[in-house]
């Protein structure tokens, strides 16, 4: 059973570890002697404890912190089956296939708590384990607040990816004032099978995937020149979502789909063909989609996602072309602090969706759209 504990009490059990002995005697009787976590990347996550006393221990629980970005900091807390004695070895294996596994390069903080029949307890002090894909020798290199890990292709391979991914980052800075706060990982799988390979029950057309939570970013981009240009993108698109995210982390509501996916589409630079045409028809055949339809989940049906896309490219242009980098910043801060769709479009520019939507239609009268 996994049971959800908040702040409060995660600091008062924070304070019992650190007030507490390790791997020593309590009061010369109980304690922890061996403790180890090992990954078997991805399924499964394996915590083992040793424990000794002068009388039969009764209680071993797993206490683990999944490091991510939350809005209130929790921990999971593992009651571990075992039978009573005075010498015990146990474990407890996460099985991520009934959970959902964790990214490469993220981590998980731990320990113990043991109790005997005597009423003493012991605390192990916190421990980390990475999680890392071993499967592969990962090489890295780092910009800024950016590292890419790759294992196949060469140097010249893994540093047009990192100029993608700054360029995409001067772009975004440019269009909206946002910018990354924490530093971002890139893993760049040799080929989207091998993607597929580190990920629990992917869907067989992923080809990339954003954590934003963990600030991390998985692709799987073959080192030849038509997979690195769409890989370059596939950058561009996914490191927005991770930026944007940074930016507007609130507990409350997320951005409308519009805008989230508009201002990915802008970080790739200019819309390619197949999008302008989807847009250009649905225009002369008056079936373009409203904006407040725009704020959910884009359909499954390919011509109307495309369609969905290339309209939230032109939105968030319209936005950023009439009004200015100052106020789309303004914008996604107000969506930090908990705003609605239309009351952040209200606040920042006096009109909302609906009045969005009249004057982008409007703007297409003047303009063509190509």
């Amino acid at each position: 059973m996994i049971k959800k504990i908040s702040l409060t009490a995660l600091f008062i059990c924070l304070l019992l570890v650190f007030l507490s002995p390790a791997t020593v005697w309590a009061d010369g009787e109980l304690a922890v002697t061996d403790s180890s976590a090992e990954m078997d990347f991805p399924m499964r996550l394996i915590f083992e404890i040793s424990a000794g006393s002068n009388v039969d221990i009764t209680d071993i629980r797993l206490c683990y912190v999944v490091n991510r970005m939350e809005h209130v900091q929790v921990f999971s807390e593992i009651y571990v089956g075992f039978a009573p004695s005075t010498t015990v070895t146990t474990q407890w294996v996460w099985d991520m296939r009934k959970t959902g596994g964790l990214p490469p390069g993220s981590s998980v903080d731990y320990w113990w708590q043991v109790t005997d029949a005597g009423g003493k307890e012991v605390h192990t002090v916190p421990a980390r384990i990475e999680i890392e894909d071993n499967r592969y020798d990962w090489r890295r290199i780092t910009e800024g607040k950016v590292t890419l890990f790759w294992y196949e292709g060469d140097n010249a391979f893994a540093e047009e990816l990192m100029a993608a991914a700054q360029t995409a980052l001067s772009r975004l800075a440019e269009n909206t004032g946002a910018e990354l706060g924490s530093p971002v990982r890139f893993y760049i799988y040799a080929n989207s099978t091998d993607l597929r390979g580190s990920m629990i029950y992917p869907q067989e057309w992923t080809g990339g995937v954003a954590f934003t939570r963990y600030g991390i970013i998985a692709i799987g981009i073959e080192p030849n020149l038509r997979d690195v240009d769409w890989g370059k993108r596939v950058i561009a698109h996914e490191l927005t979502h991770l930026v944007i995210h940074q930016v507007t982390f609130n507990p409350y509501s997320d951005l409308p789909t519009w805008l989230d996916e508009g201002l990915a589409m802008t970080a790739e630079g200019e819309l390619e063909s197949g999008f302008t045409n989807a847009l250009a028809r649905a225009r002369n055949e008056n079936k373009l989609i409203s904006v407040r339809s725009l704020a959910s989940p884009f359909s499954a049906y390919a011509d109307e996602s495309l369609l969905a896309y290339a309209q939230s490219y032109r939105l968030v242009e319209y936005l950023i072309d009439n009004y200015g980098r100052e106020e789309m910043f303004e914008l996604l801060n107000t969506f930090r602090q908990g705003s609605g769709y239309d009351e952040a479009l209200e606040k920042v520019y006096g009109f909302d969706m609906d009045g969005l939507n009249t004057l982008w239609r409007a703007s297409l009268e003047t303009v063509a759209v190509p």
